[in-house]
């Protein structure tokens, strides 16, 4: 059972880390460019006036690339560092953060046109709370 449990620990660790890298790598690129050319996501812009407070938030990438950033990237990659240093919390966490993802994918599905991008996210996410799922019920089995 142990086994079962420390599998499901690796593959939280490679949807918390392949999540986190590409948050902080596209958060980052927001935030570098605000006008999104240089990430091609310019014409995305207008989808965003669809939401509360665009008038002042998405006028340009920088607020969505700071939430990107905090919401999807440093939440995963701190999950990522308790999973690697083999704290419980961070299986836990791992799954909240699956579906946390899933989340901002709904958002999403409400901006956007329906689109390859999302859609597979949202898939990594239910995968990543899954996986974080199986492996608390792991971990609470083994404890008793």
């Amino acid at each position: 059972m142990k086994m079962k449990a420390n599998t499901a620990r690796k593959w939280l660790i490679f949807w918390t880390l392949f999540i986190g890298i590409g948050a902080v790598a596209g958060a980052l690129g927001m935030i570098i460019d605000p006008t999104g050319k240089s990430m091609g996501m310019d014409a995305m812009l207008p989808y965003f006036q669809k939401l509360p407070f665009a008038d002042v938030l998405f006028q340009d990438f920088l607020f969505p690339g700071i939430a990107l950033l905090i919401v999807n990237g440093i939440t995963n990659l701190t999950a990522a560092g308790l999973l690697l240093a083999k704290k419980e919390v961070g299986v836990l966490l791992g799954g909240i953060f699956g579906v946390t993802l899933m989340l901002w994918i709904c958002i999403q599905f409400y901006m956007f046109p329906l689109n390859f991008m999302s859609t597979i996210y949202f898939v990594f996410g239910l995968c990543q709370a899954i996986t974080g799922f199986v492996g608390w019920r792991l971990l609470k089995k083994n404890a008793n």
